[in-house]
């Protein structure tokens, strides 16, 4: 729980740190989202899903997890 908990402060430290440093990125990139297909949408999910997948393994391998 405490590795799950360890995550998700990371995930909310780098999400916080893009919008207090560079919030009309953000709008940029809301912008962009909105005009690409559906699809495509779908396919950066899976695509950032993978990534972090490959990082968590990668992770275990280093021997971060335990």
């Amino acid at each position: 729980m405490g590795w799950a908990l360890l995550a998700l402060g990371l995930v909310f430290l780098v999400e916080g740190l893009v919008y207090a440093l560079a919030p009309h990125i953000v709008e940029d990139l809301l912008r962009a989202m909105r005009d690409m297909p559906m699809e495509t949408r779908r396919l950066l999910g899976l695509g950032a899903m993978a990534a972090g997948l490959a990082l968590i393994w990668l992770a275990a391998q280093l021997g971060v997890l335990g």
